[in-house]
């Protein structure tokens, strides 16, 4: 079997496809290769698929797959399948320091104090907000806003959410055991009541700027944005208006409407955290969704669609 990259990914995790052919795009000839292994940096479109006719799986290296065209995978009949579990507990992690730096201004002292412009050292200099008795807002309650939610219970966060559907019985039963208790609320009142709010939901065309101006007018003006799903769920420009006018307080971003260009206004704004889209970005997230690749290509080959996680 041939197996060709977008990219080049640590050879560790894939120790159990030795054998295989690897190759990777841009470098080697991969127009016979079975399986192509995309990450969310390289668009997988018709062009591309046509040149491989020989492709029946792409097994994308990430949760999300909107860089894939799924028209042209369903006319062609090729499998998608993607590595959720990996990448819970790493962008769960990522979104809370977010939370935390923009809350208590970390990374705008480190930079004050760097370049000299800072306040001085005072009782009443240099003051941010605290998480404790705190509302988080979680835009999509899936795992990864589970996760998250674990962490800001443990830092006594108050936590309400909104899903396209309200978490069943069973799996509130099974968060409280964890330790946390959420309360299911409608959109509006999510945007009305959240100190901070944390977007963790999937893209989508349904939610694209699921985000812009009318929402940030019905946040508090002390509230503060989280941003480690996609950029587009947000309008990136009304963000920035929202910013200069005091309409919210901040905002923590690790995503971007229009990758990998960054709005200049959110280099510049005091109140901004910037991540590099690294959500997933630990070595030991890596390996774990390279085995995660293997897993799903092991299970293709063996045509057991139980053990894949398909999701075209």
């Amino acid at each position: 079997m041939i197996i060709a990259f977008t990219t080049a990914l640590p050879a560790k995790g894939f120790k159990r496809l030795a054998g295989h052919d690897f190759r990777l795009l841009d470098r080697d000839d991969c127009s016979e290769a079975d399986v192509l292994v995309s990450t969310f940096d390289y668009r997988v479109g018709r062009e591309l698929m046509d040149s491989m006719p020989k492709l029946k799986l792409i097994a994308n290296f990430g949760a999300g797959y909107n860089n894939i065209d799924p028209e042209a995978c369903r006319e062609r009949g090729i499998r998608v399948t993607n590595t959720p579990q990996p990448v819970i507990e790493p962008t769960a992690e990522l979104a809370f320091a977010l939370l935390i730096d923009v809350a208590r201004r970390v990374s705008e002292f480190d930079r004050a104090l760097r370049n000299g412009t800072g306040q001085p050292m005072a009782v009443m200099n240099n003051l941010s907000h605290s998480l404790y008795g705190k509302t988080l807002g979680i835009l999509g309650m899936g795992r990864i806003g589970q996760a998250l939610a674990r962490r800001a219970k443990a830092s006594g966060m108050r936590i309400l959410y909104h899903n396209r559907h309200e978490l069943t019985s069973e799996r509130m039963k099974e968060l409280k055991s964890e330790g946390v208790e959420a309360r299911y609320v409608d959109f509006q009142t999510l945007l009305q009541d959240s100190d901070f709010l944390s977007l963790n939901l999937p893209y989508t065309p349904e939610v694209h700027h699921i985000i812009g101006k009318p929402e940030f007018g019905m946040m508090k003006r002390t509230a503060f944005l989280v941003n480690t799903a996609r950029g587009a769920h947000v309008d990136e420009q009304a963000l920035v208006e929202a910013l200069q006018n005091g309409i919210i307080a901040g905002a923590a971003l690790d995503v971007y409407e229009h990758e990998p260009q960054i709005s200049q206004e959110l280099l510049t704004l005091p109140n901004v955290v910037l991540s590099p889209h690294t959500g997933t970005g630990t070595w030991e997230g890596r390996i774990a969704m390279c085995e995660c690749v293997t897993d799903n290509i092991l299970a293709f080959e063996a045509n057991d669609n139980n053990k894949m996680n398909i999701v075209l």
